[in-house]
């Protein structure tokens, strides 16, 4: 696409001033495209895709131990969740290792939280649903315990505004997640009926008043944005592929709900 410059220069040069006037429109446009090759249009850094997941999964861990620290101390709980986290990320026994590794040093007190999630900000260039798939997974830490610490939802805060995400949009992701774990397997499932239909709604980030179409487009939506092969090739770790695939049959039970109360095809 190197000639786009010269080709436009050249054809403006000729319309002003004939021959001569293409000859000056072809030089400026020759200087526009070596500007433009110069230019990264990429949605971040050229990172090997090996070296993104690693960053993935350090800062996830790593903020994990800072997150269960933000009261001062890690409490047995808070180890147990990080704990159930790993085991329904289905880690393998290195990835575990390496995990505890990175929780260990995100609740030091000298941790860089800042650095860390500057090179993952990095990493992620403009892709959202790195971030979004990120902080799910921080959000999967503190309702694994049953519930958000005012110190945990501050730092949560901080977090997510280091990353682009406002406060408003950190409160419906967690709305959302909230939902879409009642669907989840080996997990307390809501009661039949209304809740049960409420919760489906919740877990698509919809109002029960939705129209049919707003139902299949959210569905559509999410598990475009959750698919485990997709969320890989951006930078997910292949060790936390079993967390998207949790995440889609999440959606989908939710979805199936939804289908059947309203008889949709």
């Amino acid at each position: 696409m190197s000639w786009i410059g010269k080709l436009g220069g050249g054809l403006a040069g000729w319309a002003v001033g004939g021959p001569l006037g293409a000859l000056v429109g072809g030089l400026l446009g020759h200087q526009f495209d070596r500007g433009l090759g110069t230019l990264n249009f990429e949605s971040g850094p050229r990172l090997d895709p090996a070296e993104r997941q690693q960053i993935f999964f350090v800062t996830t861990f790593t903020v994990m131990g800072h997150l269960a620290k933000a009261d001062g101390r890690v409490s047995e709980q808070e180890i147990q969740a990080a704990r159930q986290v790993m085991h329904r990320m289905r880690l393998h026994p290195e990835a575990v290792r390496q995990a505890i590794e990175a929780f260990t040093k995100g609740k030091q007190p000298g941790f860089a939280l800042d650095a860390q999630l500057q090179e993952f900000r990095a990493s992620c260039g403009r892709d959202r649903t790195l971030v979004r798939a990120f902080l799910e997974f921080q959000m999967d830490l503190v309702l694994s315990k049953g519930g958000i610490k005012s110190s945990e939802r501050e730092r949560l805060w901080y977090i997510a505004e280091q990353l682009g995400v406002s406060r408003v949009d950190l409160a419906q992701l967690e709305a959302v997640l909230r939902a879409q774990r009642s669907f989840g397997g080996g997990r307390e499932a809501v009661s039949r009926g209304d809740d049960e239909l409420l919760q489906a709604y919740s877990a698509l980030g919809l109002e029960k008043d939705a129209t049919d179409r707003d139902v299949k487009l959210a569905y559509r939506r999410l598990m475009n944005t959750h698919h485990p092969d997709k969320l890989v090739s951006r930078g997910l770790p292949d060790a936390m592929l079993e967390a998207a695939k949790e995440r889609t049959r999440e959606i989908n039970s939710a979805y199936e709900v939804i289908k059947s109360r309203r008889g949709l095809k």
